[in-house]
């Protein structure tokens, strides 16, 4: 990853500590070289987050004004819109093509997919689609990376890992997380072989810092939690029983979250027409389960906020979890752009105060932000990122509970995970070849 000049099998060299050590001390130079590229390509993903998020606030707030029935309109026709420009601009595709990318095209993203994406997905967010930002912040990010290393002439591991790195400061610009946003980055990727591209954890630190900085100062968000739990204090051996007990119970949810998703894309794949068909009728479901159940429209950022402090009943809450089950499902499969780790963190939250309600002894921040953990990881695969996500949105400091919730969600996950490019790595793919 380290050299300037890759070896002539493209293969890049991977370097022990001795020999990074010997290196820094022989040529520190060029060891600056390289953290200043990752530097400038997480500032450039922080300059670009916050552009597109600025830009989704103001289309936000004034598609918001539109309620009740009027979404019967307003959702159907921004579906349209998302379908035109899909179909004119070309497929910009989902978080499963950039795994895909980095597996087995040496970690390249094309940046020729960036115009359909940002516009699909700034009217997918601010229209009120259940999926976030994160998903088009790592694609436009990621192809970035990919951009600065063609210009250095980069290629195998050096290539991949700068394109890591990108796509790290665009998680990081969302949640606030610089750990956390690398780690996700990197964990994603894979389905049981947790961070398999090693390599690329430092670099993606050292850009998700960058792109941090850049972000919190343009906006000012990520400073402070973005949810504002009551407090909890791990006081009793019993709480960690109960973070497995609520890892079942979102690993369950999460189970049921897949099926309902499988079903919506086997639903959309039969219909035989052009792109702006399925996205038109994706904004029909979407503006109906809005006018029933107002919650599940958007993504959760800051409906999240009326789950924590409206006295809501356990039968509305996990009427509102199924309902936001099926948005992100109608969201995703109906061609709309945007990512689900915010509205699954919205569905374990409703789940988990709903079983806090019914069973009042119980903690209701421990309660949801378990469950909140356990749906993620079962669905994403991520268990270490989504406990350190967590434990920096929530503002939750004893966060080994959460690590116990998340790691009962992944394992008790279903074998086949919902994004079926995590399956195979490309250096699985390369060893069967070889074989």
């Amino acid at each position: 990853m380290l050299p300037n000049k890759p070896p002539a099998t493209n293969q890049t060299q991977r370097w022990t500590f001795a020999q990074l050590f010997g290196l820094v001390k022989r040529n520190p130079l060029m060891i600056s070289q390289w953290v200043i590229r990752w530097v400038v390509v997480g500032t450039a993903g922080g300059l670009f987050a916050a552009l597109y998020w600025n830009i989704l606030e103001f289309l936000t707030h004034r598609l918001q004004r539109f309620e009740g029935f009027s979404l019967l309109i307003v959702m159907p026709l921004s579906g349209l819109f998302i379908g035109l420009v899909i179909h004119f601009l070309g497929n910009p595709g989902e978080i499963a093509v950039i795994v895909d990318n980095i597996h087995f095209r040496s970690g390249r993203l094309d940046v020729r997919k960036n115009p359909s994406m940002i516009l699909a997905s700034l009217v997918s967010i601010s229209a009120g689609g259940s999926a976030g930002p994160e998903a088009p912040l790592v694609q436009v990010t990621g192809s970035f990376g990919t951009w600065v290393a063609d210009r250095l002439k980069l290629q195998g591991e050096d290539l991949r890992t700068m394109s890591l790195a990108a796509m790290a400061a665009g998680f990081t610009a969302l949640f606030g997380a610089p750990l956390g946003g690398a780690m996700f980055a990197l964990e994603i990727l894979h389905h049981e072989h947790i961070v398999e591209y090693y390599e690329a954890l430092m670099p993606a630190i050292v850009s998700s810092c960058a792109s941090y900085l850049v972000f919190a100062a343009i906006t000012h968000l990520g400073i402070a939690p973005t949810w504002h739990f009551p407090q909890y204090h791990l006081e009793r051996i019993d709480d960690f029983a109960i973070a497995i007990g609520f890892g079942i119970i979102g690993a369950v949810a999460g189970w049921i979250f897949m099926g309902i998703f499988r079903g919506c894309d086997y639903l959309f794949t039969l219909i035989p027409f052009p792109i702006y068909v399925r996205t038109t009728l994706a904004g029909v479901g979407l503006g109906s389960l809005a006018v029933l159940l107002p919650l599940t429209r958007y993504f959760g950022h800051e409906e999240l906020d009326s789950v924590l402090t409206a006295n809501f009943g356990a039968v509305f809450l996990l009427t509102l979890a199924l309902g936001k089950m099926a948005a992100i499902s109608i969201t995703v499969t109906g061609g709309w752009r945007g990512g689900f780790i915010i509205p699954l963190f919205f569905t374990g939250a409703c789940i988990g105060k709903a079983v806090a309600v019914l069973i009042p002894a119980l903690d209701p921040t421990l309660a949801m932000i378990c469950t909140m953990a356990a749906v993620n990881a079962a669905v994403t695969r991520t268990p270490i990122s989504t406990t350190l996500l967590l434990s920096k949105l929530t503002n939750l400091s004893p966060f080994t509970p959460i690590l116990f919730a998340s790691l009962i969600g992944f394992f008790l996950a279903p074998k086949v995970p919902l994004i079926a490019s995590q399956l195979k790595s490309q250096r699985e793919a390369t060893d069967q070849t070889s074989a």
